[in-house]
């Protein structure tokens, strides 16, 4: 992997981690653009890098994560659904992230249900607190988000708006359920790899987690701005394209490759 191969994944993967645009698919449209191989530190270097994903939430959240053990404990009860199915299911959705086509339909279904969502939800709660039940509903919905190409951001965010949260309190508790999830996740498959990675990629690595940080601490602050007053109708047109771009790139040949 070349150090611009790195700059343009780290990019990729801080832009679109915390959107409701799928990561998956955009690393996807990346490494197929860019013709990169499955190697096995190239698979290493997709999961290392959403450290530094995660810590931008952690670093601009920070004063909320100093809160009551209360909010440890809702992060929780939403982390469990996924944990627990997701460490049932594991090899099932390994065999989903081989299937290009399936990613691709879930970003245009996906965009789909982004279009109308605002329409669907638009009259939440005057009371924003996250109840253990909310968290709850959100950690289900974080599940549909194991299928390659659905957004683990979209699902969970859709999963508060449907309990009544606004689009802001839904995405906020959203970026902060990814820590533990994503945590749990990348920790798991970096285990796996870590012996494909030598002393002479530690310096690729930071570079990409570096990068991954600084690019997702813009995405997340601009994010919020633009959906608390515009709602999701510009990112579901977008997922259409990509998934009809992917689709297309899949059938005229072109070699697409899923870490």
């Amino acid at each position: 992997m070349s150090w611009l191969h790195a700059l343009i994944l780290s990019i990729v993967e801080g832009l679109t981690e915390f959107l409701p645009v799928s990561s998956t698919g955009h690393m996807i449209l990346a490494e197929g653009i860019m013709g990169m191989k499955n190697t096995p530190f190239h698979q290493a270097f997709i999961v290392n890098i959403q450290f530094g994903a995660i810590l931008s939430v952690v670093v601009l959240y920070w004063k909320r994560f100093f809160q009551t053990w209360n909010f440890y404990f809702k992060l929780f009860v939403a982390f469990l659904p996924a944990a627990i199915l997701g460490l049932l299911l594991i090899h099932y959705i390994d065999q989903l992230l081989q299937s290009v086509y399936v990613v691709a339909v879930m970003l245009i279904l996906g965009g789909i249900v982004l279009v109308f969502v605002d329409k669907w939800f638009k009259n939440p709660s005057k009371n924003q607190e996250v109840t253990y039940k909310k968290a709850l509903v959100v950690g289900f919905f974080q599940v549909i988000s194991m299928i390659p190409g659905v957004s683990r951001s979209a699902a969970t965010i859709i999963g508060g708006m449907t309990q009544k949260l606004s689009r802001k309190t839904a995405a906020e508790f959203s970026f902060f359920l990814a820590v533990p999830t994503m945590f749990a996740a990348s920790g798991y498959k970096l285990l796996q790899n870590y012996s494909d990675i030598t002393k002479d990629d530690i310096g690729i690595l930071v570079f990409g987690n570096v990068v991954a940080f600084v690019v997702a601490l813009f995405a997340i602050k601009s994010f919020i701005n633009y959906l608390t007053r515009h709602g999701f109708k510009i990112f579901g047109y977008y997922r259409i394209i990509v998934g009809v771009v992917i689709l297309v790139l899949y059938f005229l040949g072109v070699n697409l490759t899923i870490s």
